[in-house]
């Protein structure tokens, strides 16, 4: 017997960042030893503050169903945190909790978009953006926001992207591969264009919220006009902030309806989180801060300390990210250049492939990411690690022709 496969399905295609860390796996359990950029996790450890509460859940008996948007306890800290940290009211019906922010911007395009419907998507993306939209029946627009432009989107090109069938605008500051940071200013011209265009409604991807640089400052569009609450949905989760990748919590905070859509959602897939991650990511917004400060700072010291190294690199263009944790070089320099092995480099994808194969250095070609000829390299490793494949990449590019 033989299935067939849903146009739906069969169109998909595979993340990227988890198809390059599948094959990274695969070269290390074959005896190579690859260091590896291309992991958008950090490489620390949960605090122990929150694996105590977890424990405790647990001997308690917390280990049943919860409610399919989130426990009470959750919601009520995931309110007091958008209020102590962002300035925003919202209240308990207005938040729902996931298995991770992907699976919150997903129910979310699935509750609202139709064939024909379309999504804004600037590029450089987060790898799954476009094909999230395209799975849930809707059409990505892609705006490129090239380095002339600090990666952002800029209101005129906002402007001249959207059309009667725009249904939403995702931004996601601090961007994921750039680290680019939109300051509320930025936000606010943003704002003025979508009050023209009510039928868009606005996505704001923050989980790198607390991951910025240099004295940036993360920028809330509804701390600039409380009024876009009724048109936005505000997702984050504790993966990044946290280190809390594998318990796989997200939240989003919306409009009522949209809400319970989603909810509804959940309820015919995944019931609820676990009870267990939900504990913790309690403790996690509850408890003391001072853990996420001082990842931030180390996230920030292993920045420093990569840009240093790959600056003068043959071949890579370095800008500095003022949040998350990648760099994000123009290799345009090396397009056109001859490995020893007499192979052109024609893309970014070549690139990667070659420092994979010439230095085991795995690192994302910015394709995946919409905007090419690019690398993302992650600074979530240790020192050590990012001295050594650095390195590495300055051999492998000194050896071209």
């Amino acid at each position: 017997m033989s299935f067939k496969l849903s146009d739906r399905v069969s169109n998909l295609k595979p993340s990227a960042s988890i198809a390059a860390k599948k094959r990274v796996t695969e070269l290390q359990a074959a005896g190579r030893q690859i260091i590896d950029f291309t992991i958008g996790e950090p490489d620390l450890d949960t605090p122990d503050f929150i694996i105590d509460a977890a424990i405790k859940a647990m001997r308690e008996g917390d280990t049943h169903y919860t409610a399919t948007q989130g426990t009470p306890a959750l919601r009520d800290a995931i309110c007091n945190k958008l209020k102590r940290e962002n300035g925003i009211d919202v209240q308990p019906e207005n938040i729902v909790v996931g298995c991770g922010a992907k699976q919150l911007i997903f129910e979310a395009f699935a509750a609202t978009l139709d064939e024909g419907d379309e999504v804004i998507v600037p590029a450089p993306y987060w790898v799954s953006y476009p094909d999230i939209v395209k799975v849930n029946g809707g059409t990505p627009v892609i705006v490129e926001c090239g380095a002339d432009v600090d990666f952002k989107l800029k209101p005129h090109a906002l402007s001249a992207a959207l059309t009667p069938n725009m249904r939403w605008l995702i931004l996601n500051s601090p961007n994921n591969p750039t680290g680019a940071v939109y300051s509320a200013k930025e936000l606010a011209a943003l704002l003025d264009v979508l009050r023209l265009h009510p039928q868009v409604c606005l996505i704001m991807d923050d989980i790198y919220e607390h991951l910025v640089y240099d004295g940036a400052s993360h920028a809330s569009p509804l701390q600039i006009d409380p009024a876009f609450a009724e048109r936005s949905l505000l997702i984050n989760g504790v993966s990044k902030a946290y280190a809390m990748t594998g318990w796989r919590v997200g939240y989003a905070a919306g409009p009522k309806p949209l809400v319970a859509a989603i909810g509804k959602l959940l309820g015919q897939n995944t019931t609820c989180a676990s009870s267990i991650s939900q504990a913790g990511a309690t403790a996690a917004l509850e408890g003391d801060q001072a853990p996420v400060r001082e990842m931030t700072a180390l996230y920030e010291q292993r920045r420093n300390r990569m840009i240093e190294l790959l600056e003068d690199v043959p071949g890579f263009d370095v800008s500095v990210p003022s949040g998350a944790f990648y760099l994000f070089p123009s290799v345009a320099e090396l397009i056109g250049r001859r490995t020893p092995q007499g192979q052109v480099l024609h893309t970014d994808l070549d690139v990667a492939a070659y420092l994979l194969e010439a230095a085991n250095v795995a690192v994302m070609d910015g394709s995946s990411y919409g905007l090419s000829p690019y690398l993302r390299l992650s600074f979530a490793t240790s020192t050590d690690r990012i001295e050594e494949g650095c390195r590495r990449i300055r051999k492998a590019t000194e050896a071209l022709a």
